[in-house]
This record gives structure tokens, sequence and C-alpha cells, in this order.
């Protein structure tokens, strides 16, 4: 063979190795995060699922939604979400989900962080983000990745002004492991994306699974993956929920259209499993269920948080299938099956139902 011939064995090596097929088309993306929730729900002994209380709660989920008309719309009707369609908006939801873990006081403690804003006081996910809108009406651009990494401007003393809690409510939980996050994502950004996160995006090409994959494996505090039964899974809860808010914000398209937005799971935190409970499609082992009730922390990475995650997102899964099979004439995603059951586990809550607990672990990763 001259110096100026292809070899061909070499170059299909090189084809594979890179995932594309002899006609240049490139391998899907794979988040593997449903593939490791199944693997979990396989070897779970802590954490079952009730078919028969499964597919009763497709039912009633898939009424409830048609009556409320519930849809990706119902994510900017939030006053608290913005409304901008530009990149503005990206730079929020980019913040928005790099903080977005670990609310929920401790049991000794009454009250949990809360956050005054526009005459209301917040709680929960919804406390930060007022806290967010709160700092950029003060004239804070907080949601500047450049302004994260000017520690001059950006100190950590600004930074605890800016999740400042309301009167007599407790502090924000984790903030100096959120501060950390930010402070790592502004230097990842500005090193390997031109300061922005709209780069990552228009590198994945539409592709919701590429970006998940890009998020984790550049940005350490977005890597939620853990050991199980010796094998590691991934969750990759908040690199999800960032995509998926991106989708919902921008109804599909711009900086959320994604081709494969349906390889996004459910979102793997506390408030779908005690939802999932409450409905009759998850059952605890009594060990389980006695500590849950009891309100005690859950080590992270301890095989029964890592079963209620793994299995709340394969109860998900079953349930989208159990809507489809009823009706086979919908397009209902996981995204919007979590965003419809956490708004309604929170409706409960703030109605005063009687239900079991969240589960408590407190972490970084949801």
């Amino acid at each position: 063979m001259s110096d100026d011939e292809v070899d061909s064995d070499l170059l299909e090596l090189l084809r594979k190795s890179l995932g594309i097929d002899g006609n240049s088309s490139p391998r899907p993306a794979k988040t593997g995060v449903l593939e490791d929730a199944e693997y979990i729900y396989d070897n779970s002994t802590d954490v079952a699922l009730d078919m028969r209380g499964t597919k009763v709660a497709a039912s009633l989920i898939w009424t409830l939604i048609q009556e409320k008309q519930y849809s990706t719309r119902d994510w900017s009707k939030h006053e608290l979400h913005p409304k901008a369609k530009d990149e503005s908006t990206v730079d929020f939801i980019f913040l928005m989900d790099l903080l977005n873990f670990c609310f929920w006081s401790d049991g000794a403690l009454p009250e949990q962080y809360a956050v005054e804003y526009r005459g209301k006081t917040w709680t929960g996910y919804w406390s930060l983000v007022a806290a967010i809108q709160r700092a950029l009406d003060e004239g804070i651009p907080i949601t500047s990745p450049s302004f994260w990494i000017n520690e001059g401007k950006c100190t950590d003393a600004l930074l605890q002004h800016v999740f400042r809690t309301s009167a007599n409510s407790p502090p924000m939980p984790l903030l100096g492991d959120r501060i950390y996050c930010l402070r790592e994502a502004g230097y990842v950004l500005r090193d390997q994306f031109e300061g922005t996160f709209t780069t990552c995006i228009e590198q994945c090409k539409g592709s919701a699974a590429a970006l998940v994959k890009l998020i984790v494996d550049n940005f350490p505090c977005l890597d939620d993956r853990h050991r199980f039964e010796d094998t590691t899974v991934r969750f990759h809860k908040r690199t999800q929920i960032l995509v998926a808010d991106l989708w919902a914000c921008f109804e599909g398209e711009g900086f959320g259209s994604f081709h494969d937005i349906d390889q996004i799971t459910m979102f793997a935190d506390y408030r779908i499993p005690q939802m999932l409970h409450s409905l009759g499609c998850l059952q605890y082992s009594p060990p389980l269920e006695s500590h849950i009730r009891q309100k005690r922390a859950i080590e992270s990475g301890h095989p029964w948080e890592i079963q209620l995650r793994g299995c709340s997102i394969w109860c998900v899964e079953l349930l989208r299938r159990e809507i489809r099979r009823q009706h086979p004439e919908t397009h209902l995603n996981a995204i919007l099956i979590d965003f419809f059951l956490y708004d309604t586990m929170k409706e409960m809550e703030t109605k005063g139902h009687d239900c079991i607990p969240h589960h408590r672990t407190r972490s970084i990763w949801y």
C-alpha cells in the first residue's frame, strides 16, 4: 500500500470506535439511567412495585392530566419561572438546577428554609427560584457564570446575602456545597465552553442524551452515579431535570429542541417516591418504612436510598408504558409524569393530606 492510499481496515476501526457506521450515521447517545433503574429494581430487597397499584395509578394520573390539561406550558405559567425565551433564561435554568438540591430541614427544626419575595414566603425548590429572582431584582448578576468565578465581587459573603433566609427560619442547607458547585461550574464553562452553557447545548446538536453525557463528563458536581451490588448505577437527577426544564421552558423549540427527549427519565429525588408510595405503587420493607416514618436520616449511597431512587425511576417508566397501552394515541413522557406527580404531592402537602414522610438523605444529588 502506497503512502497516498487509505487503509480501509484502519478507517473502519476508527469509525467503530467513534460509534459511526459505514454510512457515517452516529450511534444514538444513551444516558443509561433507565437501564440502571431496571437493574436496581431487579435486585431490590427493600423496595417493591405493586403492579396492580401501578395500573390503577396510571389510569388516575391520565385522567387528572387530561382534566387539568397539564402540559409543558404549565412550566412557564408559574410566577417565579423566567418568561423570556433567550440566552438569559438558559443561564437562569442552568444556575437553578446546578443548585437544586436538599431543601428539607432537620427533624428537630419546626421550620424550613424560606425566602420572602413579592409578598409571599417560598419554601423548598421555590425558595431557590425566589432567591435567584430577588438577587436579579437587586442588580446582582447571579445568573452570570463569569460572575461566579470573580471572587473579588462574588464573595462568599455576597452569596450568603443572595441566599439569605426569611426571619425565624433556618439557613439554606448545604450552602457551602452550593457555593462550591457554583464556582466549579463557572470555571468549567470558562475553560471548556466559552463561558456559557449555550455552547454545551449547541455542541449536542439537539440530542438530550448527548447533553446529559456531556454535562456529567465535564461537571463533577452533576455526575450523579453510585455503587449498588458492586455495579455503578446512574441517576443524574439534576442533569436530567436541567435538560427537561430547557425542553419545557422553550416548549421543545430553540434551546429546548431535542429529538430524543423521551430518553429522559423521571428525576430520582425525595418527593416522587413519597407520591408513588401514597398512590399504592411502591411498597417498603418494614425496617425501611419504619425508618422513613420516624424521619431518620438515610446515608447517601446506602442501599435503601439507591433502591428508593432506582425503583421510582422504573415505576414511572411502567406508569408511562401502562398509560401508552391504555391510550396508544397519546404521547406522554416520563418528564411530564414527574412534573405532575411533584406538583400534586406539593398540593397534597399544602392541604394537609396525611402521607408518609419523604425519606431524608443529605446530599448534593437531589
